[in-house]
């Protein structure tokens, strides 16, 4: 269990020397700093109003970087993700893109590059959970969308990818896209993963 509630940088690397490099560097520049060994221990622990940032290795034994990534966001878990690599797998680090990640860096990494992206993502965190507080204004954008933005957006929420959408819809996979870019915008969210928390935060209130 993860026993803090401060922001804190939380590092999932199966590498035990690259967990205590991180962890000593984070905590060089007065960071809070938790290390986990695999993805379910973080998974285990994690909850998603715990604030922060996750430097995430992109590849590890049983549950990879990307599929973590991805249960995050089910969870609608706004924790910006900055992955790492040892192994430059761009077709990798473009998933990990297109799912939300906040950034990418390839091993080896100069400090200073990792202690400005954990900045900045700690930094984006603080703003996705200020917004989300804003329940009245979520509710609006929400109550902006036409009946078939608010379907996309119950496909999206669902995790279906846009050519299962279109099937789903009757359209294409182009007009797919255009409602999911305006569902986006109108919502005001930066990534899946915080319109997942938008909708969860209003079905909380509404319980």
């Amino acid at each position: 269990m993860i026993a803090t509630t401060q922001p804190t940088v939380f590092v999932v690397d199966d590498d035990d020397a690259v967990r205590d490099s991180l962890k000593l560097l984070l905590k060089s520049i007065g960071l809070p700093v938790v290390t986990y060994p695999s993805a379910p221990d973080f998974l285990a622990g994690y909850r998603t109003e715990q604030a922060g940032c996750l430097v995430l290795d992109i590849r590890m034994p049983g549950m990879s970087g990307l599929e973590l990534q991805q249960q995050l966001n089910t969870r609608g878990a706004v924790l910006p993700v900055v992955f790492i690599s040892g192994h430059g797998d761009i077709p990798m680090a473009v998933e990990a893109m297109q799912h939300g990640a906040f950034d990418f860096l390839q091993k080896p990494f100069r400090d200073q590059d990792l202690i400005d992206r954990v900045q900045k993502a700690m930094e984006r965190d603080a703003a996705s959970r200020d917004q989300l507080r804003q329940l009245g204004r979520i509710q609006e954008r929400l109550n902006s969308l036409t009946a078939r933005e608010r379907e996309v957006l119950g496909l999206m929420i669902l995790g279906k990818q846009n050519k299962v959408m279109a099937g789903e819809l009757g359209v294409s996979q182009r007009t797919v896209e255009i409602h999911r870019a305006r569902v986006m915008e109108k919502m005001e969210a930066r990534s899946l993963a915080q319109l997942v928390r938008m909708i969860l935060e209003l079905e909380h209130r509404g319980e």
